[in-house]
């Protein structure tokens, strides 16, 4: 089912293929092991985040760069499929689709080797075609596996034309001092908070205090998301917890591609961050109880009967 209120919500980002093999132990150098169970799974942040939005209900663009292979068409036959407006994705023509290579030992210990291929090279220039995107109180979404001087130049682009820009800076790195002023929302679990702050976040008055440091920089509001403890809010005056719903975790892979894609939906739709983050919150927790990262997003109708509860 597809909101009808709010704008188009534009996600711009990652998108790779998870290819995933299960075996008894890691092979040492040199050595040839044979494995069991073979996956191949949708995967990358940008797209796991476009999946959850469409799934609670957003009007989602995403924009993407992939190769011109098997593994691209594959996952643009697939973001069609959720209902996800695939007019932007871009093809390039000169590299391939990212991808993932991970094993998993016997211990649910993994390795993990990602090629990026087209996803590194999506460049500000590949964006000067789709700015239309930006409008006035529109939200724009991002994370860190594309260039950081793409997520920087969409993040001035899209402030300057009126959208709100979030930015989920995963994985963890250095942000410069002045992307932060063109940023609405900055969502980073505790290591990605304790990178950014320079304070290292193990509990709540932790996060209090890189979250304090992170407003500093110039972002307009934080959200410090903090696994199956919760999640903070601090909007420069007030600091708001929200205690993470109980389950039964069995797998906590994309839990926090799942919280933003459904945060941004309730921001879209005109509720404030409190009430975003706790459907969020409960976006992720039924995510969490499910294998997988794109298969594990919810949708609106088990939001709301969980709601209803």
């Amino acid at each position: 089912m597809k909101n009808m209120s709010g704008s188009k919500i534009v996600v711009i980002g990652s998108s790779n293929t998870d290819m995933v093999v299960r075996t008894s132990h890691f092979p040492e150098k040199g050595e040839t092991v044979l494995g069991g169970e073979f996956m191949m799974n949708p995967g990358g942040k940008g797209a796991n985040q476009a999946v959850a939005a469409a799934r609670m209900g957003g009007d989602v663009v995403f924009v993407c760069k992939i190769g011109k292979d098997a593994f691209g068409s594959h996952s643009a036959e697939l973001f069609k499929k959720e209902g996800i407006d695939v007019s932007c994705i871009l093809l390039d023509e000169d590299s391939h689709s990212g991808v993932a290579l991970i094993t998993v030992d016997a211990h649910a210990e993994n390795t993990i080797v990602v090629a990026s291929g087209a996803n590194a090279n999506l460049f500000p220039k590949d964006i000067r075609g789709v700015e239309t995107l930006f409008s006035a109180n529109g939200y724009v979404l991002l994370q860190l596996e594309i260039p950081v001087e793409t997520v920087r130049y969409i993040a001035k682009v899209a402030r300057l034309r009126g959208a709100k820009v979030i930015l989920n800076p995963a994985p963890a790195c250095e942000l410069s001092e002045e992307m932060f002023g063109d940023l609405y929302l900055l969502t980073p679990n505790e290591k990605e908070a304790s990178t950014i702050s320079g304070i290292s976040v193990i509990d709540l008055d932790s996060a209090k205090e890189a979250a304090q440091v992170i407003y500093s920089k110039g972002v307009k509001n934080v959200i410090i998301t903090m696994g199956s403890k919760g999640a903070l809010i601090f909007d420069g005056t007030d600091y708001v917890f929200i205690e993470a719903q109980k389950v039964e975790a069995v797998d906590t892979t994309a839990a926090g591609d799942v919280f933003n894609g459904a945060l941004i939906v309730a921001l879209n739709e005109g509720r404030n961050l409190v009430e975003a983050a706790d459907f969020a919150n409960k976006a992720s927790a039924i995510a969490v109880t499910r294998m997988g990262a794109q298969a594990s997003a919810p949708y609106r109708n088990e939001i709301m009967e969980d709601v209803s509860k």
